[in-house]
């Protein structure tokens, strides 16, 4: 017999290209990991070490789910990004031993409430509402990591069928294994982690209505269309 005084939360997944589904932990995200982005917002990419932000497990929404507009914001932002599956333990790992704990990866969405993000970096506050709000990680389906190559690939964004975002895995400043192995410093990461590996520039703002297609050759596609209503928190990744 259970002794939660309220029922537990369900685990938010991803489903996974060969069968089953993935168990999503938690959600960490790189920041300005492609120099043209770096510089797009404002920063000089030769002169940053990688820094991380997370998201909440329950913001992964499916690929084909509908992701809600995010109330409180009039600048939500789409960056297509390569996710990273974690699927074993790792601590302060070397990174030549990086990438023996991706399971594997899959096509993600970072969704941005901007002018929430300008106001935090203008004021010296965290970025937590501006990035980790509901449904803020439309996520495709997951491939096992020994049919991907994490270090090339294009990476591409259609909004409503027009070129948004284009880039190239090989353009990622820091790669898949010195990421991993520079998060697992701050962190001990474990099955079911998430890393969201960074984005190229180009990223702009979306309505409700809009259709976002996210593709990396090599690894798969991920589609949600953006619209007004709200779901209960966790519903889109269960």
């Amino acid at each position: 017999m259970s002794d939660l005084v309220i029922p537990a939360p369900g685990l938010p997944s991803v489903p996974v290209t060969t069968g089953g589904r993935f168990p999503v932990r938690r959600i960490a995200c790189v920041g300005r990991n492609y120099a043209a982005h770096a510089r797009e917002m404002g920063h000089d990419p030769d002169r940053e070490p990688p820094f991380f932000f997370g998201k909440p497990a329950d913001a992964v929404v499916t690929d084909g789910a509908d992701t809600p507009y995010p109330p409180r914001t009039d600048q939500l932002e789409h960056e297509v990004e390569l996710v990273v599956a974690i699927g074993a333990a790792g601590h302060d790992v070397a990174v030549e031993d990086a990438l023996g704990l991706v399971w594997g990866y899959a096509v993600g969405i970072d969704l941005t409430r901007r002018d929430l993000q300008a106001e935090a970096k203008r004021l010296g506050r965290p970025w937590d509402t501006a990035k980790g709000f509901d449904a803020s990680a439309p996520v495709g389906a997951i491939v096992p990591a020994a049919q991907v190559d994490p270090s090339r690939g294009a990476v591409t964004l259609r909004v409503d069928g027009e070129l948004r975002q284009v880039g190239d895995l090989a353009d990622q400043i820091w790669s898949v294994a010195e990421t991993v192995a520079e998060l697992s410093r701050y962190v001990r990461l474990a099955p079911g982690d998430l890393l969201f590996t960074g984005t190229p520039d180009g990223g702009a703002p979306v309505r409700p209505g809009a259709l976002l297609q996210g593709a990396i050759a090599g690894v798969g596609t991920v589609t949600t269309r953006i619209v007004r209503e709200h779901p209960q928190p966790g519903a889109a990744g269960l």
